[in-house]
């Protein structure tokens, strides 16, 4: 059974090999790793170690080579190439589970921002599950429960199976009216006879309800991780969109066999209980809908890888229309700038004196404007009669101004 990660894994500054980590050789069994982690994250877990800050880093290291060695397409990444063919894919979680006040408050203030932060359960739940002494209340299949469970604390639940509804495949969903904070858990049976986590979903905000589901469908069911979408658009909000489904990550899936099993809805508000409904359901009677699930999970991935070429496609077009568009500017300034010119050297051409008495001709050259004059007719008068009178009037006065001057 492939294994979520169930604590943080913040990747530690030194990083030590895995199995020397886990204390396991490199051909042990999955069983083995997943005993060998439980105890050693039981150990270092910050509820029981909140004044050891070297427990701490002990409890990141112990988490993030579990992430690795759990997974079997990991653990085989990093037995052929070592840390660096893991690490662009691992995800980082934050370990809130023993804050004090001021860090709960910030938590929770991120959280309210819409920045995820992903929590750790707490050590009392692990430990008690793992003991065994948890009460384990009935969830017949086909039937809902409805609860508040405080911070940190977890109500588990016995969903027991028969051999059809093993075959035909279950589901089990946890929602909150109230939008609640809280995890969906899984828990195998341990060796001891108590209870060790195996699967875990945060709850996610869908419409006016928070929810978290696990099918065993038979099939590769996805869900939406909030987590890797917020990391991935922090890193480049411009490509928001085409980022939308890099959060889709494959659900744990495990074909559990006829028996009960056992889940746990666990509260992880900061400072409130969660309410919540848990229901297990029997895909048999949902035959149409399990149909319509496992054909949009296939459009939604079809739909991711053609977005991922899609976006090579669109920085492309959009680098050319930028390059483009910057031209446009360039142009239309130069179009511009030249009609201007041309509409001042048109101006120049005019008799109209400028003020300052300067020509504005181009070649710089005054001119003076003609004056007009009356062009004479063949006998010297434009008007024989009009051209006399004038006379006769002119020179009666230059004879009255020459008699006075004599």
């Amino acid at each position: 059974m492939r294994s979520k990660k169930m604590e943080g894994t913040s990747a530690p500054s030194l990083r030590r090999d895995p199995y020397e980590v886990l204390c396991v050789s490199r051909d042990s069994s999955d069983q083995e790793i997943k005993t060998a982690y439980r105890k050693l994250a039981l150990k270092y877990h910050p509820d029981k170690n909140a004044n050891n800050p070297e427990a701490s880093e002990l409890f990141k290291e112990v988490a993030y080579s579990y992430s690795i060695l759990s997974d079997p397409e990991k653990r085989r990444q990093y037995d052929t190439a070592g840390f660096e063919a893991v690490e662009d894919s691992m995800d980082m979680e934050i370990d809130l589970s023993n804050l004090g006040t001021v860090n709960t408050m910030f938590a929770a203030l991120f959280s309210k921002l819409g920045v995820p932060i992903k929590t750790t359960i707490s050590a009392n739940v692990l430990e008690e599950a793992l003991n065994g002494t948890v009460t384990v209340r009935p969830l017949p299949i086909g039937t809902s429960v409805s609860g508040k469970v405080d911070k940190q604390c977890a109500h588990f639940f016995g969903v027991t199976i028969n051999d059809e509804q093993a075959e035909c495949g279950i589901v089990v969903r946890v929602t909150s009216t109230a939008q609640s904070k809280f995890k969906l858990l899984y828990f195998e049976h341990d060796i001891n006879g108590g209870y060790g986590l195996a699967l875990q979903e945060d709850s996610e905000k869908t419409g006016k309800v928070t929810s978290a589901g696990m099918y065993f469908l038979h099939f590769q069911v996805y869900r939406m991780d909030s987590t890797v979408n917020a990391l991935a658009i922090a890193k480049d909000p411009e490509s928001a969109f085409f980022k939308r489904l890099e959060g889709l990550q494959p659900c744990e899936v495990s074909e559990l066999k006829a028996g009960t099993h056992i889940f746990a809805v666990y509260g992880d508000n900061f400072f409130k209980t969660a309410t919540y409904t848990i229901e297990a359901l029997c895909a048999k009677s949902y035959e149409d809908t399990t149909e319509k699930l496992k054909d949009i999970e296939s459009q939604i991935l079809r739909k991711r890888n053609e977005l991922r070429q899609f976006e090579t496609e669109y920085r492309k077009a959009l680098a050319r229309f930028q390059e483009v568009t910057n031209r446009y500017t360039q142009e239309k300034q130069s179009v511009d700038e030249l009609l201007k010119q041309r509409d001042s050297i048109h101006a120049t051409f005019t008799v109209t004196r400028p003020p300052s008495g300067i020509s504005n001709l181009s070649n710089g050259s005054s001119s003076k404007v003609p004056v007009e004059t009356e062009s004479p007719t063949e006998d010297g008068n434009s008007d024989g009669k009009d051209k006399s009178g004038k006379k006769k009037w002119f020179n009666l006065n230059l004879m009255g101004s020459d008699k006075k001057l004599g």
